[in-house]
């Protein structure tokens, strides 16, 4: 029985980075996440069943993208054969050559192949306690330790639960301590196919995903116990003792739970059966040797792992009143949403984002997907894959500058793989014999190909910059890191996606452009009142291709490829430029028409002002960018919230940025979340994840990226401090970020002027 809940929070002068609320969590938008990069846990906290929901990043159905034997060849009809699909082409071009844009929508779809898997959730683990009265609940999640922790009164007696995710041992930790005898049931179970044992002091479950999925007008799971990814979950708990198939604990005042799972996955092209990694006996040895280590060598490794990569930065914004610090976190975010100043929940926010990212992108060719590496659902909203058409590059956006690189790292890896199906997709889809190119999805199979099985919406499934936009993370990353043994391994991969490039041009009127083109899911009204999808020369497609061409220039130069260089330096001038409305907006189409939405989520065509670098403040451009974000509003989607902050920053306008920043941090009610208004559903849920809605977790980084964007920013040759500060920020210090310049700088600012700057 639930009584009471107590205010367990004193302010504190360290300004602790602690997320903390005086309930259980209810929904999983309250939950509080752990991770290790591979491993997630969800924490739920309750006092009578305390639910942790786990997952496994590497968990997927599906099998390795076989290209022209891919199963949906020969299970949807709409689909244009393997050998076919690059005749469809000329076709559409010659559509648009005589301005018939619903045809070339049309002929589109023929240039569209199969979807990308789908992640699934590991499972659920379950400890169930007596019921009891419940007084002086509290529940929080430690940034600085990377530490849940539940604390409670169990009938006037002290109770206490801590978790953390280790990366060092692989294993989920909890650890339970109560001044009277812990009485308890703990229970694991999945939706996945599976088969669960216990043996002396551990629950041993065995499972496997669906080897494909197949979503045209439903949804279709296809299993097999010989195919797919398989894995292993072990639950041991030292001081427990086995009864009907759950872990039983009676009369110990203190238990440690240690849970371990491994699977299959050994690559984006092994068959996960036939060439799988060892899983089994992987998972009972972490899960053994993390329960002999025990609870305070566990956390010291933990603690010691962590904190080297998220203690490079500090932030501070100035502090909150002592009264609201002291409030829950949820009610702080109520409270913010109705216009209540609170810069310690601003900096929170910030370094809550660096928190994520070390939790889900720590896995070798398998990076944070939509939801990062959390999902309880079995069919989660855009089968929680990669979108790359805007959202898995914002989940990078910050990697570099908040000084972990190690996480972006993995990024890089996964976008080598996509390299290798990309030069397939390439071929097949657009004829191109030299290059490699990424659609609007892809799954760690690395899918390539343009989705849409054939009947999808031209304005998302056959966009196909992917390749080109993701491709500007390596020069990125040697901006900031200056490592050229880097660059030497990723140099090809980023010639590869600029060849594409080349590849695809065409001319029109004395200048290359697109053809085929979208402005990914935006559609234009045209004259004759056509809403339309299919273009030539979208300004988006022209702005990443410059972004990466540009990039490739600079990385060929440095490794003294001086003939792709000379080819590179021929083409970029020839490129389209950009082109200024009679509204005063920078125009997104090929020609000056209306978009049917002005106020759309996707601002693509201001890719060239932020993550590019194409558009400078101060100039006609930048103010034809600027009058673009006015008409696009401050209503819109959780992560669109995030990539406008950047952009406003990077356009020098800190008021605006500081404004879309707040709206990033609106309160949103998990019971709403089913709600699907793109326009208007964004903002923050109660556990500070981003609300697409439904959860998306971009929002958050590109939120992170903001706040350094606003700060600090950045070219190969200068540092510039407070680009964009608002006045709501006259006084404070960041410290640890890096830049373009390969240096590390710490910087703090009084009454809106810089007071110490120093890079090294």
């Amino acid at each position: 029985m639930f009584l009471g809940l107590a205010s367990a929070c004193s302010p504190s002068p360290e300004k602790p980075l602690k997320l903390h609320y005086n309930q259980p969590a209810g929904f999983f938008e309250e939950a509080l996440p752990l991770g290790n990069g591979t491993l997630g846990a969800l924490v739920y906290g309750g006092p009578e069943t305390d639910r942790i929901s786990l997952n496994d990043i590497s968990l997927w159905t599906g099998e390795p993208d076989r290209g022209p034997e891919h199963p949906d060849y020969g299970l949807v009809a709409t689909l244009t054969p393997w050998d076919e699909i690059s005749s469809w082409l000329p076709r559409v071009r010659e559509a648009l050559d005589r301005e018939d844009y619903p045809k070339a929508d049309e002929l589109q779809r023929k240039l569209q192949g199969h979807n990308s898997e789908m992640y699934q959730p590991l499972g659920q683990l379950e400890i169930t306690y007596p019921e009891g009265e419940i007084t002086d609940y509290y529940r929080e999640l430690d940034l600085a330790t990377a530490t849940a922790t539940i604390r409670y009164k169990r009938n006037g007696k002290a109770f206490q639960a801590q978790y953390f995710v280790s990366a060092p041992d692989s294993v989920v930790v909890i650890q339970l301590n109560s001044e009277a005898p812990i009485e308890a049931s703990i229970r694991l179970s999945s939706a996945l196919p599976h088969q669960t044992k216990a043996d002396k002091n551990a629950l041993v479950s065995d499972g496997y995903t669906a080897w494909h999925v197949l979503q045209e007008g439903k949804t279709v799971k296809f299993y097999d116990p010989d195919r797919g990814i398989h894995y292993r979950t072990v639950v041991t708990c030292p001081q427990a003792e086995v009864k009907d198939s759950t872990l039983q604990l009676s009369g110990v005042k203190e238990a440690l739970l240690v849970v371990a799972n491994h699977t299959s996955y050994n690559g984006f092209d092994k068959d996960p059966v036939k060439e799988g990694r060892e899983y089994k006996e992987a998972s009972l040895r972490d899960a053994q040797a993390a329960a002999q280590k025990g609870w305070s060598r566990l956390q010291k490794d933990h603690l010691k792992d962590y904190q080297a990569l998220f203690g490079r930065v500090s932030l501070d914004l100035g502090s909150t009143a002592p009264e609201i610090a002291a409030l829950p976190t949820d009610e702080q975010l109520m409270r913010y949403a109705d216009g209540e100043t609170n810069p310690e929940l601003e900096a929170l926010y910030f370094q809550f984002g660096r928190y994520l990212l070390i939790a889900c992108s720590r896995t070798e060719g398998i990076p944070a997907n939509l939801q990062g590496l959390w999902n309880e659902s079995m069919d989660p909203p855009w089968r929680c894959n990669y979108t790359t058409n805007i959202n898995l590059e914002e989940n990078y956006w910050a990697a570099e500058a908040a000084a972990l690189p190690e996480m972006h790292q993995v990024l890089l890896g996964f976008v080598h793989n996509l390299s290798q199906t990309g030069a397939r997709t390439a071929q097949a889809f657009y004829g191109v014999e030299e290059g490699w190119c990424q659609a609007h999805n892809s799954d760690p199979w690395a899918m390539t190909n343009p989705v849409g099985l054939g009947t999808g919406d031209p304005c998302w499934a056959n966009w196909n910059t992917g390749g080109a936009w993701l491709s500007t993370h390596i020069w990125e990353h040697w901006l900031f890191t200056r490592n050229r043994q880097d660059l030497e391994r990723d140099y090809p991969t980023l010639k590869g996606a600029a060849q594409f490039c080349l590849n695809i041009l065409v001319k029109k009127d004395g200048e290359l452009i697109t053809s085929p083109s979208t402005s990914p899911e935006n559609h234009y009204h045209n004259p004759d009142g056509y809403r339309g999808r299919t273009v030539y020369g979208a300004t988006a497609d022209l702005a990443i291709i410059r972004e990466c061409l540009t990039d490739a220039l600079g990385a060929a130069k440095e490794l003294g490829d001086k003939d792709f260089a000379t080819q590179l330096e021929a083409v970029l001038p020839r490129l389209r430029g950009y082109h200024i409305g009679q509204n005063g907006a920078l125009q997104e189409w090929y020609y000056d028409w209306a978009d049917w939405d002005p106020q759309h989520r996707h601002q693509s065509h201001l890719v060239g002002v932020y993550p590019g670098h194409q558009i400078a403040a101060g100039t006609p451009l930048a103010d034809a960018a600027h009058h673009t974000l006015e008409i696009r509003g401050f209503e819109t989607t959780g992560w669109s919230c995030g990539w406008r902050v950047n952009l406003y920053a990077r356009l020098g306008d800190g008021e605006n940025a500081y404004k879309m920043y707040r709206r990033l941090l609106r309160y949103v009610s998990p019971d709403k979340y089913q709600g699907t208004n793109y326009r208007s559903g964004g903002g923050t849920y109660p556990n500070l994840w981003d609300a697409h809605s439904p959860f998306q977790i971009d929002g958050n980084f590109g939120g992170c990226a903001g706040v350094i964007e606003m700060l600090v920013q950045s070219t190969p040759e200068e540092v510039i401090p407070l680009p964009a500060l608002p006045q709501a920020w006259p006084s404070g210090h960041i410290r640890g970020i890096r830049t373009r310049t390969g240096q590390t700088v710490d910087l703090t600012w009084e009454n809106g002027k810089v007071k110490k700057l120093i890079t090294q």
